[in-house]
């Protein structure tokens, strides 16, 4: 018993770690356990989603958002991203780092700037380790030190898995949206793109508002209104520059061509 509470004390210390913008975060779920669940849920996606089959449209995406990666305030991880076969307008990050962006988005993107700003928003999630925090509050510090201290992934840790995937499929909730979209402004910028980018996306959510399909209906209810994400990231805009930075359009429209 005692060894099982110093070994907790030293996990917790260890895990107080200062995330994004100085916040201070306590993460009970070590990195390799992250990753680990990660690549469970992204597994689960590829069973059930069919993986976009074009090679060109699959690197240009991976490199874009390689360059997301190199700039994040979270490079211990390797970033994975992939391209999904359905006209559903979404994207989601699992955790670990696998994220996932729908050929349905894609084809309602104009430029570079624009994907470079969804795939950043994404990698924001994984950097404020939004998915994980959620499993912590939801199977309490018990369960998730179990996980954090076992050997390797069992029945517990499997409950884990299916119950991020649920997580990511319903939302972050607004106050990380923001969060993520705050990140996402300024990773884009870091990365060499005009951080309006995020603006233009927003703005053609906002026109879809009105009359949207079921899917991306379901999508808009867990997050802000598009005037109101408008709004916040014009904020971040002006704190982080970056507005003469290029869009991309002609490289974009190329890749765009693919999904016809």
């Amino acid at each position: 018993m005692k060894k099982f509470i110093l070994a907790l004390i030293f996990l917790i210390i260890s895990c107080a770690t200062t995330g994004p913008g100085g916040k201070k975060s306590l993460i009970l779920i070590p990195t390799d356990s992250e990753v680990q669940i990660g690549k469970e849920v992204a597994a689960d996606v590829e069973k059930s989603e069919k993986v976009l089959n074009n090679t060109t449209v699959q690197n240009y995406v991976n490199k874009v958002g390689q360059k997301i990666a190199k700039v994040c305030d979270r490079k211990n991880l390797k970033y994975k991203f992939k391209v999904l076969d359905n006209d559903e307008i979404n994207a989601f990050a699992c955790p670990g780092g696998f994220i996932y962006i729908y050929s349905g988005l894609l084809k309602v993107f104009d430029n570079e700037a624009q994907l470079s700003a969804v795939l950043a928003h994404e990698v924001g999630h994984v950097v404020a380790r939004h998915s994980i925090k959620r499993l912590q509050a939801m199977y309490g510090y018990v369960i998730v030190m179990e996980v954090a201290l076992g050997p390797k992934m069992g029945k517990t840790a499997r409950q884990m898995v299916d119950a991020a995937a649920g997580l990511i499929m319903q939302g972050y909730g607004r106050e990380n949206e923001y969060e993520a979209d705050n990140l996402g402004v300024l990773y884009s910028k870091k990365a060499g793109y005009n951080p309006k980018g995020m603006i233009q996306v927003f703005q053609k959510f906002k026109a879809m508002e009105g009359k949207p399909p079921n899917a991306f209906e379901q999508l808009l209810a867990s997050h802000p209104p598009a005037k109101d994400r408008i709004a916040n990231a014009n904020r971040q805009i002006n704190k982080v520059g970056g507005t003469d930075l290029p869009y991309y359009e002609d490289e974009y429209e190329v890749i765009k061509g693919q999904l016809q």
